[in-house]
């Protein structure tokens, strides 16, 4: 469950875990995570009776975008793993959390829980590689197809 507080949490303490319990190991460890939202869509209706001369809006379908994950390229199989799983036609649709911890370094529990269900990844983008410079680190991206999003 959700903790409560008068002041908003940070956003730079958080664990991700793909399904697969890399959540505390650094195959899980993404520097950012992006897109986590959720949309009900509204289908318009009027009876031909109605007295009134506009629409009633009623909710309709539930929709989860689709969820971004950044993390620096350390060699971990498991995204490339799960990737060609679903090129070969496999289903391999997980749960997925996101842990929003507290500030606090000693705590490891979460102050917000988000459940991405059924997430399946749809797209990969590899480093931007350049010979100029040399300070930026290699950073690869994974999109995920999201059924639904449950937040504890």
């Amino acid at each position: 469950m959700a903790q409560f507080r008068e002041t908003p949490y940070s956003v730079f303490n958080y664990l991700v875990d793909l399904g697969d319990g890399t959540e505390g190991d650094i195959a899980g460890g993404f520097s950012e995570v992006s897109n986590l939202n959720a949309e009900v869509t509204i289908a318009e209706y009027r009876r031909g009776n109605a007295p009134t001369n506009y629409c009633t809006k009623v909710p309709a379908i539930n929709k989860a975008g689709d969820v971004t994950l950044k993390r620096g390229v350390v060699g971990a199989s498991n995204i490339n793993s799960w990737l060609d799983e679903v090129r070969a036609g496999v289903i391999s649709k997980k749960d997925v959390t996101i842990k929003l911890k507290s500030e606090d370094p000693t705590s490891d529990t979460a102050v917000v829980t988000w459940k991405l269900k059924k997430a399946m990844p749809i797209k990969w983008t590899g480093p931007t590689l350049t010979a100029k410079g040399g300070s930026d680190v290699a950073i690869e991206e994974l999109v995920l197809s999201v059924e639904y999003i449950e937040q504890e």
